[in-house]
């Protein structure tokens, strides 16, 4: 896997990177609302380290895992959201610990 070095890479970079036409690029930024590459002033795409990374995710549920397009969306939208289910614990445990602490630092002060 190439290392990604620049901050904005355009359409031509990353299809040649991840071995695909520039048109499949394209079809999957319709296909998947998630995928939304920026535009410059010119009105060509640019994509971020993200994402390529998301591109190429995309590329193995669909090409390599063989989901339909419809089951990559599920399968994204799922792991989305159980990232949010995470980072909510994570927040709730964090605010947890602070508690322990602090019941801690008040115990030893007495």
């Amino acid at each position: 896997m190439e290392e990604l070095t620049k901050r904005y890479y355009g359409i031509r970079e990353v299809a040649d990177m991840l071995g695909v036409n520039i048109s499949k690029l394209r079809f999957y930024e319709k296909e998947f609302p998630s995928l939304k590459p920026r535009k410059n002033r010119a009105g060509d795409r640019i994509y971020t380290k993200d994402d390529i990374e998301h591109l190429r995710e995309i590329l193995e549920l669909v090409e390599e895992r063989k989901l339909t397009l419809e089951g990559a969306r599920q399968h994204l939208k799922a792991r989305s959201s159980r990232q949010s289910e995470i980072k909510q614990m994570v927040t709730r445990l964090q605010e947890i610990r602070q508690f322990l602490v602090d019941t801690r630092n008040q115990l030893g002060e007495n």
